[in-house]
């Protein structure tokens, strides 16, 4: 896809709301959070979760509403960054920065979730991510040690980042880009109705103990590092790789001076990605 091809995509996309539907998303999944988290016990995270399916009323509905609305909070969000790029030279270059630095932010505490859901995929992802941290030359194990230490001290470390430190961080980040925009909720209610419908029918995944299995599969965002850690040091695969993708979007404004290779740059690493995806999905 050329520059044009981009203009025409976001000129399309720019027609809806997404930053809208991203922020109503944003609300329906802190409300439902609030009423997870009371539930959630640190200490046995797997049983709290399957408990709340089975002895809270409606526990599964709001574990279902919190987990969709937060996909959908990430999705809208990313979609609203391609929507908004003919916008982008109305930003000076810090304030872009910070705008993409929120989306390995959103990524995170899209992460940090399933960890705690204490299941097979989280209790693997946490692990998975302990030792891509564990492999940073001299800084690693501190990270870790500050971001997880799951092996150590359970999730305590993952639910306070979760339920606090990357949800302020997260506002501290995108405050300024909030305060150009305001919403109300009630213009909203065909969203709020079809998230509603959506979780009822298809309830949020939590996996049982998989005696026997020895692959299980991440996260969706998750999948195509997973595969990548197949085939590359965890340094490559795990930090490299995608600082790499997040530094060239820092970058991909229309005045900078290779711009084109840029976004053939993050066009490549998408396809690869989607790619990798695909045969970690398969396998």
């Amino acid at each position: 896809m050329s520059l044009q091809g981009l203009a025409s995509a976001a000129k399309s996309l720019s027609k809806y709301q997404w930053g809208a539907w991203s922020l109503v998303s944003l609300y329906i999944s802190i409300g439902s959070g609030i009423v997870v988290a009371l539930q959630y016990d640190l200490s046995s995270p797997f049983y709290s979760s399957t408990a709340l399916d089975l002895l809270v009323p409606y526990g599964e509905f709001a574990r279902s509403v919190h987990f969709y609305s937060s996909q959908f909070f990430f999705l809208f969000s990313c979609i609203h960054l391609i929507a908004i790029f003919e916008k982008t030279d109305e930003y000076t270059f810090y304030n872009w920065a910070i705008l993409i630095i929120s989306l390995p932010t959103a990524i995170f505490l899209l992460f940090t979730g399933y960890v705690l859901r204490g299941d097979s995929t989280g209790f693997s992802a946490g692990m998975i991510a302990e030792a891509i941290l564990e492999n940073i030359p001299l800084v690693g194990d501190s990270l870790n040690h500050l971001f997880f230490a799951i092996s150590d001290r359970g999730m305590q470390r993952v639910y306070v980042h979760h339920v606090i430190t990357l949800d302020v961080l997260w506002l501290i980040l995108v405050w300024d880009h909030l305060r150009r925009y305001r919403i109300k909720v009630s213009n909203h209610i065909p969203l709020i109705c079809l998230t509603f419908g959506f979780c009822l029918i298809i309830p949020a995944p939590i996996d049982p103990e998989k005696l026997g299995v020895t692959y299980i599969s991440g996260p969706w965002f998750f999948l195509g590092l997973q595969e990548l850690l197949r085939y590359f040091h965890p340094l490559f695969a795990g930090v490299i790789v995608p600082i790499a993708f997040v530094f060239a979007l820092v970058r991909m404004r229309k005045g900078e001076k290779y711009f084109h290779i840029i976004l053939y740059f993050i066009y490549t690493w998408l396809a690869l990605y989607l790619i990798l995806t695909t045969i970690a999905w398969l396998r």
